[in-house]
């Protein structure tokens, strides 16, 4: 799906409800860890990632660069950097645990390429659209595919007009 410039159903998210996320997202995954390594999906997981690896102890943080949206709709998609080979390794071994993070799951497509790369690894995004959901082991909230996401690395602040319309 290709997002309008102006969406139907607009989802903004703050900085304080994104780092709230987050942690859920890490109380969720304490349970199923501990996890060797973190690959991050840029640039979209970078704040996620950091706030999981903080939160859960991990210092072998990776990124797997993948460029699918421009600030308005996706895209082709374009692997810009893969993961190492020690990353590799211990993503497609049964010793190590790797954990992939990225802020959203979408239609899939990205995920499906990481996920190809790190078959093993436990998948984990703060927010699921419906395409993607079934790609992810654990996410935080679900939204309809037809909203778009504002995330606060990507807004000002600005008047917002009620949702019903009006004044």
């Amino acid at each position: 799906m290709a997002a309008a410039a102006t969406p139907e159903k607009a989802f903004p998210v703050s900085w304080d409800m994104f780092h709230r996320d987050c942690r859920a997202l890490t109380w969720r995954l304490a349970g199923q860890g501990p996890f060797d390594a973190l690959v991050t999906v840029t640039r979209g997981g970078l704040v996620p990632a950091a706030i999981v690896a903080r939160e859960l102890g991990i210092r072998v943080i990776e990124t797997v660069c993948v460029a699918s949206y421009n600030h308005t709709q996706q895209g082709d998609l374009k692997i810009l950097k893969g993961v190492t080979e020690e990353i590799l390794a211990i993503g497609k071994g049964n010793s190590g645990r790797v954990l992939i993070v990225d802020d959203l799951v979408d239609t899939g497509k990205t995920a499906r390429v990481v996920r190809d790369l790190l078959p093993n690894a436990h998948f984990a995004t703060v927010y699921a659209k419906p395409m993607g959901r079934p790609l992810v082991d654990t996410f935080i909230t679900e939204v309809s595919q037809d909203t778009w996401i504002f995330f606060p690395w990507d807004t000002g602040l600005a008047f917002q007009p009620p949702i019903a319309g009006g004044a």
